[in-house]
């Protein structure tokens, strides 16, 4: 759906994004992760057609945006920027009113109040950009970047300084779009958020350090220890552990043990511990936070 190819931008002498090729399929959510400076907004305002690359090429549904193109293209785009961008003077209405005119839709009104009720926003529409709450400025910015029915996402912190409430709210909205086919790129330092949502993770430091699923990253630093929560007292069947793991340990009400060849090794385990009458109420491989693996790789970096 939007694919970057060896993006690269330049500010005068200092690079902010070097060589950087992702793509984003339809019906799929991909979390953009990195440190402030990483060059996230950068790729995100690229992507967007907002400004243009040093180097380096995108295509959007297969079609290279180019000078020329740039906007009809931009018209399957919705951009959420890290602030919101509101006019404070105008109404919740009339900031979306604009934003619906400027994209030529037809019968604007109705689609405007068919807007306001999908984000709950009906009894705001009256009210001044300027009056309204963090949370709500972001909704509404949510809405005006959906308002043409976009089938391309670019969001950049959406639920950044938002309340629990409000942001569960977008992520059911963005699995919703994700649904209804859209391609999603959302930049976060919500690690919990991209693991909860997203179908990929992509981790940018300048450069492009890692994509995977969220499983599949944790995995690089999989420990090889397969934790075992047995009834009672774990330190009763350490001598059985002991058999496949002469290093095995009880740490808490864990079982802890180092299986050398994984997934072969663990059902013959398994069973010796229920011979010795141990009561297993759990057993599954220890493995890292994503928080873990994203500091992992961008201390690498």
């Amino acid at each position: 759906m939007i694919s970057a190819s060896h993006l690269t931008r330049r500010f005068g002498s200092r690079v902010a994004v070097n060589d950087v090729s992702i793509e984003v399929n339809r019906s799929e959510i991909v979390a953009l992760l990195g440190p402030n400076g990483a060059g996230k907004t950068t790729t995100l305002r690229m992507l967007a057609g907002l400004i243009a690359p040093t180097g380096g090429t995108i295509a959007i549904g297969g079609v290279r945006m180019t000078k020329a193109i740039g906007g009809a293209l931009r018209g399957r785009i919705g951009f959420l920027p890290e602030t919101p961008g509101l006019w404070d003077r105008l109404t919740v209405r009339e900031n979306l009113a604009v934003y619906a005119g400027l994209y030529g839709l037809a019968d604007a009104a109705r689609i405007v109040d068919r807007v306001l009720e999908t984000f709950e926003l009906t009894d705001r529409a009256a009210t001044r950009a300027a009056e309204l709450s963090k949370g709500m400025r972001q909704k509404v910015a949510l809405a005006r970047a959906l308002i043409h029915d976009p089938d391309i996402l670019l969001l950049d912190e959406p639920t950044s300084g938002l309340d629990p409430e409000i942001t569960r709210s977008f992520r059911q909205l963005l699995v919703d779009r994700r649904s209804a086919g859209c391609a999603i790129l959302v930049s976060t330092h919500n690690l919990d958020e991209a693991e909860r949502i997203a179908d990929r993770v992509a981790v940018l430091q300048e450069r492009l350090v890692a994509v995977g699923t969220p499983t599949a990253l944790r995995q690089r630093l999989t420990t090889g220890r397969v934790l075992i929560r047995i009834a009672g007292t774990p330190l009763s069947y350490l001598d059985v552990a002991r058999r496949f793991d002469p290093r095995a340990f009880v740490e808490g009400e864990m079982l802890i043990v180092n299986a050398a060849h994984g997934q072969e090794q663990t059902p013959g385990l398994v069973a010796a511990l229920v011979s010795a009458r141990a009561r297993i109420l759990e057993v599954r491989p220890e493995m890292p936070a994503l928080e873990d693996v994203y500091l992992h790789l961008v201390g690498d970096a």
